[in-house]
């Protein structure tokens, strides 16, 4: 059946996305729509976002990275990246100590509170992802894993060949 098609049998009323669904980026769109608003739902009583989340991960696993190197690691500009260690810091879940040698720079540690959190925090997520996953076999998490892990990945990919 065609696209065409298929739009016109919808019940009355109802709109048609059919077109769109041939294609990766639209379906990944939806999907993040739907894992975005349960995970905003996850942090909310911990007081975070995702932003905030994924920056105390990585301070936690790098301890004594540099706000740049966060930064790069999250894919976000200085002017973020010194948003959110703002925001960690004045919640006491991260600290930001000078550098020897570099009076500009600071090296962020996750704070005992910090860390305690996360231990929480990270139950929980574990649980969202759990259920939002619920459908799949262990060996499909796994290839989607994979998957957008490549998709993520800009190595070897060129828009001229």
């Amino acid at each position: 059946m065609s696209a065409r098609k298929a739009a016109s049998d919808a019940a009355p009323g109802t709109i048609s996305d059919t077109v769109l669904r041939q294609f990766v980026g639209y379906n990944m769109k939806r999907a993040y729509i739907n894992v975005s608003a349960d995970m905003s739902a996850t942090l909310e009583p911990f007081g975070l976002k995702i932003m905030t989340f994924s920056a105390l991960a990585i301070v936690l696993e790098n301890p004594d990275l540099t706000q740049t190197q966060l930064g790069g690691a999250l894919g976000i500009e200085r002017s973020g990246v010194v948003v959110l260690v703002d925001e960690l810091e004045e919640a006491d879940l991260i600290a930001r100590n000078r550098v020897a040698g570099n009076r500009r720079s600071y090296a962020l540690r996750a704070t005992v509170k910090g860390q305690a959190l996360w231990k929480k925090v990270e139950a929980r997520v574990r649980l969202h992802e759990a259920r939002l996953l619920a459908n799949l076999t262990d060996d499909d998490k796994e290839s989607l894993r994979a998957m957008l892990h490549g998709l993520g990945s800009t190595e070897g990919s060129s828009d001229e060949k």
